[in-house]
């Protein structure tokens, strides 16, 4: 695995790649035909923006010795239990068995009409892929290491209380006065510890200096560094088992 602080920069760079691609894609958009998608929608339907986590976590899988071929960003499409299929952000195949698969989210704006997608997506895609392999989906492989990685824009929007609606029961007190920001580190740390994904990622950045590389990680469970050493056990244990010297 890289070095701390050669990670940290290269975490810097795929967050100004980000906004630097989310920017470029709300002005090129519409350049031919004149008509641009609606509000911010024409920086969300570009795509791309989160390029730069997915080329940055290739290059730390191929670091640990597992073949640039067994990293796939195109061919990511795997097996569901409840659907036929679903395509993920990256996965990684060694041998003819799944060794890892990544997504990669992020949230810019539209705060209150979003969050609860975000949620519902990831619980889905998790209970999907992970009831797939307990129905035999992908034979002979031993459990996938399952990741999440969400960029959340820092906004006085997403930093505020949020007000809770609670016409019949009450919520659960640790979201009372939440901001967004708050209920996705609930979030992501739920996920890891209610065993849905082996690993979390939470990363703050504003859209202002984020261009610059700016971000923050605001709890140190859900840090990046964290995240690869996590997956790092996994593909130490594939190598030795797939790969012996």
């Amino acid at each position: 695995m890289p070095k701390a602080g050669d990670l940290a920069q290269e975490l810097r760079a795929a967050v100004a790649h980000f906004w630097k691609t989310r920017s470029s894609q709300g002005k090129k958009q519409g350049g031919k035909t004149g008509a641009k998608d609606a509000g911010a929608r024409s920086m969300v339907t570009g795509g791309k923006q989160m390029d730069g986590f997915i080329r940055l976590f290739a290059r730390i899988i191929e670091a640990e010795g597992i073949p640039s071929e067994a990293v796939e960003l195109s061919a990511t499409t795997l097996p569901g239990y409840f659907r036929p299929e679903k395509d993920w952000d990256l996965v990684v195949v060694l041998d003819g068995r799944l060794i890892a698969s990544v997504e990669f989210k992020s949230h810019v704006g539209s705060f209150g009409n979003n969050f609860n997608n975000r949620v519902e997506e990831a619980l889905g895609n998790a209970t999907d892929l992970n009831t797939a392999y307990r129905e035999g989906a992908f034979r002979p492989s031993s459990k996938p290491w399952l990741g999440y990685m969400m960029l959340l824009e820092e906004h006085q929007k997403s930093t505020r209380p949020v007000r809770l609606r609670e016409p019949h029961f009450p919520a659960f007190p640790e979201f009372h006065e939440a901001s967004y920001q708050r209920r996705y580190e609930l979030f992501c740390t739920r996920l890891v510890r209610e065993r849905l994904y082996d690993a979390a990622c939470l990363i703050v950045s504003p859209a202002e200096r984020g261009t610059d590389g700016q971000y923050k990680e605001p709890l140190e469970e859900l840090a990046f560094s964290n995240f690869v050493s996590s997956l790092q056990g996994k593909l130490t244990e594939a190598r030795r088992r797939l790969l012996p010297e």
